[in-house]
């Protein structure tokens, strides 16, 4: 279908003030851009606890936020993992999304603020993802939640790090997860896709901003063949948790999140794709209202709900 119209006029707004992309910028100058774009933005529904908290890391501390709904407890726990292109954001621009999936989904939220890169590179972000679900599990009661119904979650980069984890956790003995949110993830950087060379150019995230994030993330060229850097490359997706897979019609990055849902099915693990018709890369935070956003956080909320057995 035609690209939502508001954000046609979104990205014609964006083109006619000649709004450097992120591609073009320092780290630092994009960090500051994006952060208070979503600011403005963002739709953050009350919560009944949220809190800062660090917690050890195998580099140092962890920044994380805990959001518990309201309730009685122990609850479900879902850590999460933002994107940004390893790159950018941080606790505050996936503030509101957070907040959306603890009351709707009836968990404990625990969003990490792994290091970004190029200060860190890889593998300092999986390494501090997979760190603190291993901690979430093992502190589980401390925060109301319950370790027998663990799952993770992240948009974009951070769909690829939630991938990633669920690889560690399955070969490193845990901890055992029920459920994996891939939101729009970025799976395999080898990748030559016809959702790439359709949606490269004019859609908010383009095939020089890919090239941007990958330069300042790894250590070299040849790390994109790393199944820990593009876990479509894993052989064996046996064991997996079930998976929900969000894509958007006009991402570049649609049909590698696609078929690594499709190669999760035929490893024999219960995964559901679906992809937003007229949708761009981030479109769960995005910088105007949208309809079809409010509609996908419900559908992670209840896929997070029935993994959780509520």
């Amino acid at each position: 279908m035609p690209l939502d119209p508001s954000l046609r006029a979104y990205l014609d707004g964006l083109a006619a003030m000649n709004v450097p992309p992120i591609s073009a910028l320092k780290p630092q100058v994009a960090r500051e851009a994006i952060a208070a774009q979503l600011a403005t933005a963002q739709v953050k529904e009350p919560v009944a606890h949220v809190e800062d908290r660090r917690i050890p890391g195998p580099a140092g501390e962890i920044p994380i936020r805990v959001y518990r709904p309201a309730g009685a407890g122990p609850f479900p726990l879902l850590v999460f993992f933002h994107g940004g292109g390893w790159v950018i954001c941080n606790l505050d621009t996936h503030d509101g999304l957070c907040r959306s999936l603890a009351n709707g989904a009836g968990c404990v939220v625990v969003s990490v603020d792994y290091r970004l890169a190029p200060e860190h590179k890889f593998p300092a972000a999986p390494e501090d993802c997979y760190a603190a679900t291993r901690w979430v599990a093992e502190h589980a009661a401390e925060l109301n939640g319950d370790a027998r119904r663990l799952a993770v979650g992240g948009d974009s980069a951070g769909g690829n790090l939630t991938a990633v984890v669920t690889h560690l956790a399955r070969e490193q003995g845990g901890p055992p997860l029920v459920f994996q949110l891939l939101i729009y993830p970025a799976t395999d950087f080898t990748a030559d896709t016809p959702s790439r060379r359709e949606n490269g150019q004019g859609y908010n995230l383009t095939l020089d901003d890919m090239l941007w994030f990958a330069n300042q993330y790894l250590n070299s060229p040849e790390e994109v063949r790393n199944p820990l850097v593009s876990p479509m490359l894993r052989e064996d997706l046996r064991g997996l948790p079930p998976a929900l897979v969000i894509t958007a019609e006009y991402d570049p990055l649609r049909d590698e999140g696609e078929r690594y849902g499709e190669r999760l099915r035929e490893a024999g693990v219960p995964v559901t794709i679906h992809r937003y018709e007229g949708m761009i890369h981030g479109f769960l935070t995005p910088p105007i209202p949208l309809r079809q956003a409010q509609d996908a956080i419900a559908e992670c909320c209840q896929a997070l709900r029935q993994a959780f057995g509520l």
